[in-house]
């Protein structure tokens, strides 16, 4: 594919950093409709499902999860490891319930 933007060595996938200068001139919308700041981040924890936390993490660890990271976030990947261990342990469960009603009847 031939590439018409004459800016050839620009990264269009590495966006600007943002500072709080930045975000505290920002416009909210939810919807279309200009929101306040409160408004968005109601919004925002009920979209997202998410709450913000405070963790002392061992510094191995956070290396490690920031290794594997690369671009993505580390957050994003600890987050997924926590929940693939909830699984892991709803899934040990029931395996062991399935078994023990095998097993009994």
């Amino acid at each position: 594919m031939k590439q018409t933007s004459s800016l050839k060595n620009v990264a269009f996938d590495e966006a600007p950093k943002l500072r709080r200068e930045d975000l505290a001139r920002a416009t909210l919308k939810l919807g279309g409709e200009v929101v306040s700041r409160g408004e968005f981040t109601a919004a925002s924890k009920d979209t997202l499902g998410k709450q913000r936390v405070s963790i002392m993490l061992d510094a191995a660890v956070l290396a490690y999860f920031k290794n594997k990271a690369g671009d993505r976030g580390y957050q994003t990947l600890i987050n997924e490891a926590l929940r693939q261990s909830m699984r892991s342990e709803e899934m040990e469960a029931t395996l062991r319930r399935v078994i023990r009603e095998e097993l009994g009847g």
